[in-house]
């Protein structure tokens, strides 16, 4: 089987029996082995010893007494996010119960990396047996933020990092040990090239053509289908449309914070100018299986996505809008 996102860590985690992700020591080393963690030769002896001592023992008792006392602020405060991260790992059953805690509490203050970093690993575990490029390459944009390239007739779509010309971080470290190189070349994503995916997939060095009427819509349909039923356990049916017309919003879910606006302004009767108007890149229309959670009011009736970038050309998707946007009865997820 193909293999992808490997510096996202999946295989040193664990499985239970209904699929959801189980931190393992391991994986909590990845995080402690990261180069803003590893203390430099004039790191006090605190730090050094905390390092140490989690190394051993990645789910040691740390008081915010021995933190504190760490003499480098920046190592302080790298210390308390990481531990915060894995106390939250802790206190869930699996990964995508911890991630679903934390978009559904309004006190959440984790840095955005690391929510990134955990929407990879459960998206590689939803993907898992995925063998279609495209929807691996749409499936990016849930954690990668992405620039929009202008081409021609063409609606493309680059990672920004690697667009704008940042060294690649690894997601866990890991690629640095795997002897991976980092110089990236951006091609667009083809039939001809598809295949090249897999080796390139750490990489994020292709860009996705989201051109209406195109495989990429349909691939990032495909993806959002999958988050919604491997965290929710529901059964939906999500397709790309050309074009929006007459269509009654009885209920919509802005895939990013431009897109709930101009959702919101869609909602209220506003008719959008032409400059907001060009700004959205998407829009999707999402069904629920019959005997589906739905609330009454939108029973039978579609529920309308929308995707849109920033006046500056960039892409940030929510994922989390798709698990708390969407008009369902309130339920757990199953794992």
């Amino acid at each position: 089987m193909k293999d992808f996102w490997i510096a996202c860590g999946h295989h040193l985690l664990d499985r239970d029996a209904s699929g959801g992700l189980h931190a393992t020591d391991e994986f909590l080393k990845a995080y402690f082995a990261r180069p803003e963690l590893m203390p430099p030769d004039n790191a006090c002896v605190i730090e050094r010893r905390l390092h140490r001592e989690l190394f051993a023992d990645p789910h040691k008792f740390v008081n915010a007494g021995e933190v504190a006392a760490i003499a480098d602020a920046d190592a302080r405060e790298n210390w308390r996010f990481v531990l915060a991260f894995r106390d939250l790992l802790a206190r869930h059953a699996t990964l995508e119960a911890a991630y679903l805690a934390t978009v559904r509490s309004r006190t959440n203050d984790l840095p955005p990396l690391f929510v990134n970093q955990l929407v990879q690993v459960i998206l590689r575990n939803a993907l898992d047996g995925c063998d279609d490029a495209y929807v691996l390459r749409a499936a990016e944009l849930f954690f990668r933020p992405q620039r929009i390239l202008p081409h021609e007739r063409a609606l493309l779509l680059g990672d920004e990092e690697v667009v704008s010309g940042l060294s690649l971080t690894p997601v866990l470290s890991l690629m640095s040990m795997l002897g991976a190189a980092t110089d990236a070349q951006l091609d667009v994503l083809s039939d001809g090239n598809a295949e090249e995916y897999w080796q390139r997939s750490d990489h994020f060095d292709m860009a996705l053509d989201l051109t209406s009427g195109g495989r990429g819509p349909a691939a990032l349909a495909q993806a959002m289908a999958r988050w919604i039923s491997h965290l929710l356990a529901i059964d939906v049916a999500v397709e790309p449309l050309r074009e929006l017309h007459d269509a009654r919003l009885s209920w919509y879910v802005g895939l990013d914070a431009d897109a709930t606006d101009l959702g919101d302004r869609l909602w209220h009767g506003e008719q959008l100018d032409e400059r907001s108007a060009g700004r959205v890149l998407a829009m999707f229309r999402l069904t629920f299986a019959v005997g589906s959670q739905a609330i009454d009011e939108v029973r039978g009736e579609p529920v309308y996505l929308i995707l849109a970038m920033t006046p500056d050309l960039k892409l940030r998707m929510k994922p989390q809008n798709l698990l708390t946007g969407l008009p369902i009865k309130p339920l757990e997820m199953v794992m």
